[in-house]
C-alpha cells in the first residue's frame, strides 16, 4: 500500500549519501526515511569539505583541471541530496519535513560561507584566473573560469575578517528568515477554508467546480462544499460566483495571506529581509541589493530595468485605463456596480469576454483533457527536436499522483528522466515550477542525463469527469514544459553551467516561447480534442482564442509591471521600511487601477522575491516576453514546426545552458538582437 513520504519509515541512511542503486540512478523517493535526511547532510557536507581540502592541500600549482573543474565537481552528493530534500520541501512537505529544513539550513549556509571565504581556495581560483590571457580555453570553460572567481569576489572572498563573520551572519539569519516566510504562507494558504451549504450561494459556478468542493467536503466530513485558496479551487470561485459578498470574502482571505498580525505574520520577516539584503549588498561594495544581482543579468543594473519597466508602463498605461473604464461601464449595465472592486476583476472580466467571444472556460474545457494537452505538449516537442516520451512505471516516486517518463531522442538514446505532479494537496505550495533532481554534465566521458520535474496545481478529476483544464492552466503546462525542455536538452560539460543555470532574465525565454504553441491551430490540432467524442476543437473556438488572446492585455501588463515595480521599490535602494502596507501601496499606486483594500498586502505572500530566487528580477518574465515574442516571430515567419529554426533554437538557447552571454547565445539563434515591437504588436498595444 502506497504511503506518503512523510509517514515512510524504511530506508538505510548510507543511501542517500551513496550512488543510488536505482534505474538511471533514480531518487529512492519511496524507501527515504525522514530521520535519515540530517545525519545525511551532516556527512555530505563532511565529504564536501574533504573535497575542497584536496583541492587546496594539492602540492601541484593551480590549474584549471585541479582547481576550476575540481571545484564544479566538489560536492556532487550534497546537491543531488539537497535538490531531493528542498525540492520535496516544495512538493510533498509535512511539519516534521519544515523543521528539519529550518536545521539543515544554516549548516548549508555556513558551508557555502565556508567556501566562498576561503583565502586559500580563493588564493588558487585566483592564480589561474589571473593567467586566463595565456590559456587556451573554450568558451564554455572562460566563463567557468570567469563565474568561479565572480562566485568568489561577489560573495565575500576580498573582505576583511570582521567583515566575513558579518556575512556569515547575515546570510544564515537570511536563509532561516527565507524558509520562514514560505512556511508561513503555506500554514495560511492550508489554514483557510470556505464552507457553503446553501446552494443558492454557488450560482453561476460551473459544475466541475462545484463537484471539486463537493468532494472536498466530503473528503472533510462535512455537508455541502468547502474552498480553499488553492488556485483550482480559488480561481473559479472568483470567477464565475454571481454572490458578490463571497466572491469579496474570498478575494480578501487571499490577499492577507500572512498579513494578519497572528503567529503567521510575514510583516516583520520582509522588513528584516530587506534590511539584511542591503545590509549585505553594502558590505560587498554595492550601492544596494538590486546594483549587486543586475550586475549579473542581462539588463546589467537598476537604471536600465527601471527605465525598461517605465516604458512599458507609459505604453500600457493608456490602454489599460481604457480597459478598465470599459470593464466599469460594463458591470454598471450589467449589474448597477459603481465601482469596480478586486474581487470583481475576474468575475466581470469572464462575463466581458463572453459577451465579446462568445467564448468561456467552461466551452473549452472539454477540448483540454489534462493527458491529451500534456501529449500535446510531447508532440510539439517531437516535432521540434525529434524527442519522444515514454510513460514508465518502474521508476520510483515521491507520491501516487506523480507520472514518471524516460525522455528518447530519435535513436532511442537516454535524454532525460520526466517527473511530472500535477494536482494540489495539504503538503505542496501553491503555483507551478519547474526544477531538478540530477543536473546533466560529462564527466569521465559519460554524459550524465538530467532528471527534470514539473509541478502544478491542477483542477483534479472528479467523481464523472477527468481532469479537465481551463485555457490558462494549458498556458501553464506549456510554460513549465518549457522550462523542463531547457534543462532536459541541456548538453554542456560543467554542472553549474548546465540547462536553466543561465541569467535569471533569460531563463523564462524557453518556457514562455513554448506558450506561443497554445494559440496556433496547427499545434491545437494534435491534442485539443473533446474528452468524450474525440473531435478536434472546431476552427471558430481557435479564432475566438487567438482573437481573444489581447483581450484586457493592457491590464494584464500593468498588473505584472507593478509586481516588477514593487519588487525593484524594495530592492534597488537601501531604506528602513517601517510599514510594509504603506510602502507597498505607495510603491505599486502608479500601476493601480482597482481601489486598495485595507487589510490585504501582497508582499506578505510574494514568495517569488521573499522566498524564491526573483528579488529584483521579478522585470524578468516581461524582458523574456520581449525575447520570446521576438524569437516566435521568427518560427511563424518559417513556420511554427520548421526543423532549422527549432534546431537553431535548441543547439544556441536549449542545450547551451550559461555557457555563453545570453545575448550573444540569442543573436546566434536569431541573427540579431531582440526588438520590443513584436511583443507590443502581439500584446495589441501598438
Amino acid at each position: 500500500m502506497w504511503k506518503r513520504i512523510c509517514e515512510t519509515l524504511t530506508y538505510n541512511m548510507k543511501t542517500l549519501t551513496s550512488t543510488f542503486n536505482t534505474k538511471h540512478n533514480t531518487a529512492p523517493f519511496s524507501q527515504i526515511k525522514l530521520d535519515d535526511y540530517k545525519p545525511a547532510f551532516i556527512e555530505s557536507i563532511a565529504q564536501a569539505k574533504a573535497e575542497i581540502d584536496a583541492i587546496i592541500s594539492n602540492a601541484e600549482a593551480p590549474t584549471f583541471e585541479n582547481t576550476i573543474v575540481a571545484l564544479d565537481f566538489s560536492g556532487e552528493k550534497l546537491d543531488r541530496l539537497s535538490s531531493i530534500f528542498f525540492n520535496l520541501n516544495s512538493a510533498e512537505t509535512c511539519d516534521e519535513m519544515q523543521k528539519i529544513a529550518q536545521e539543515v539550513s544554516p549548516l548549508l549556509t555556513e558551508f557555502s560561507n565556508d567556501i566562498a571565504l576561503n583565502e586559500d581556495l580563493f588564493k588558487r581560483v585566483k592564480t589561474v584566473y589571473d593567467q586566463k590571457d595565456t590559456l587556451t580555453l573554450t568558451t564554455e570553460q572562460a566563463t567557468l573560469l570567469n563565474n568561479k572567481f565572480k562566485g568568489f569576489s561577489r560573495n565575500g572572498a576580498l573582505l576583511n575578517d570582521e567583515d566575513k563573520l558579518k556575512l556569515r551572519e547575515i546570510d544564515t539569519e537570511l536563509a532561516k528568515l527565507k524558509l520562514t516566510y514560505g512556511e508561513n504562507v503555506l500554514a495560511e494558504t492550508n489554514n483557510y477554508q470556505l464552507h457553503i451549504t446553501n446552494e443558492t450561494h454557488l450560482k453561476g459556478l460551473p459544475d466541475g467546480a462545484k463537484e471539486m468542493a463537493h468532494s472536498l467536503a466530503k473528503s472533510k466530513n462535512l455537508e455541502g462544499w468547502v474552498f480553499t485558496l488553492d488556485f483550482p479551487s480559488y480561481l473559479p470561485f472568483v470567477t464565475y460566483v454571481e454572490n458578490r459578498e463571497l466572491r469579496k470574502e474570498m478575494a480578501i482571505a487571499a490577499g492577507k495571506k500572512s498579513f494578519q498580525n497572528n503567529e503567521f505574520d510575514n510583516q516583520e520577516n520582509v522588513k528584516r529581509i530587506v534590511e539584511l539584503r542591503h545590509k549585505r549588498a553594502n558590505l560587498l561594495g554595492y550601492k544596494s541589493h538590486s546594483d549587486f544581482v543586475l550586475e549579473e543579468r542581462m539588463a546589467q543594473n537598476p537604471e536600465k530595468v527601471l527605465s525598461f519597466l517605465n516604458d512599458l508602463l507609459e505604453k500600457a498605461k493608456p490602454a489599460a485605463q481604457k480597459e478598465f473604464a470599459q470593464l466599469t461601464a460594463f458591470a454598471k449595465e450589467l449589474d448597477g456596480i459603481e465601482q469596480l472592486e478586486k474581487w470583481d476583476g475576474a468575475y466581470y472580466s469572464e462575463k466581458l469576454k463572453q459577451k465579446l467571444f462568445n467564448l468561456d472556460d467552461e466551452l473549452l474545457k472539454p477540448y483540454f483533457k489534462l493527458e491529451n494537452v500534456l501529449n500535446g505538449a510531447f508532440k510539439v516537442a517531437e516535432k521540434l527536436y525529434g524527442i519522444r516520451f515514454k510513460e514508465v512505471f518502474d521508476i520510483d516516486k515521491y507520491h501516487q499522483d506523480v507520472q514518471t517518463f524516460e525522455v528518447l531522442d530519435e535513436n532511442d538514446n537516454l535524454v532525460a528522466i520526466l517527473y511530472a505532479d500535477f494536482f494540489p494537496r495539504k503538503g505542496k505550495r501553491n503555483g507551478a515550477w519547474m526544477t531538478s533532481y540530477k543536473p546533466q554534465y560529462i564527466k569521465n566521458g559519460i554524459n550524465e542525463r538530467p532528471h527534470v520535474s514539473i509541478v502544478c496545481n491542477f483542477t483534479p478529476p472528479t467523481e464523472t469527469k477527468p481532469s479537465l483544464l481551463t485555457f490558462n492552466e494549458v498556458t501553464t503546462l506549456f510554460h513549465e514544459f518549457g522550462h523542463a525542455l531547457h534543462g532536459m536538452l541541456a548538453n554542456t560539460t560543467y554542472p553549474s553551467l548546465s540547462g536553466t543555470s543561465v541569467y535569471w532574465d533569460f531563463v523564462e525565454l524557453p518556457s514562455q516561447i513554448m506558450e506561443n504553441w497554445c494559440y496556433e491551430p496547427e499545434a491545437l490540432a494534435l491534442f485539443a480534442k473533446h474528452y468524450e467524442t474525440g473531435e478536434i476543437i472546431p476552427q471558430h473556438y481557435v479564432e475566438k482564442i487567438k482573437e481573444s488572446a489581447s483581450f484586457l492585455e493592457g491590464m494584464a501588463t500593468l498588473r505584472q509591471l507593478s509586481f516588477g515595480i514593487l519588487d525593484m521599490a524594495y530592492h534597488a535602494k537601501s531604506q528602513t521600511i517601517t510599514d510594509v502596507k504603506a510602502f507597498e501601496k505607495q510603491a505599486m499606486e502608479i500601476a493601480s487601477l482597482f481601489p486598495d483594500v485595507a487589510e490585504n498586502c501582497m508582499s506578505t505572500s510574494f514568495s517569488h522575491i521573499f522566498q524564491g530566487g526573483y528579488s529584483s528580477g521579478y522585470y524578468s518574465y516581461k524582458w523574456a516576453e520581449v525575447l520570446d515574442a521576438d524569437a516566435f516571430a521568427y518560427f511563424q515567419e518559417k513556420g511554427i514546426f520548421n526543423k532549422e529554426v527549432a534546431t537553431k533554437f535548441k543547439d544556441n538557447v536549449l542545450s547551451k545552458g550559461g555557457t555563453e552571454l545570453p545575448m550573444e547565445l540569442y543573436k546566434k539563434f536569431r541573427g540579431q538582437e531582440p526588438k520590443v515591437e513584436a511583443l507590443l504588436k502581439r500584446a495589441g498595444l501598438i
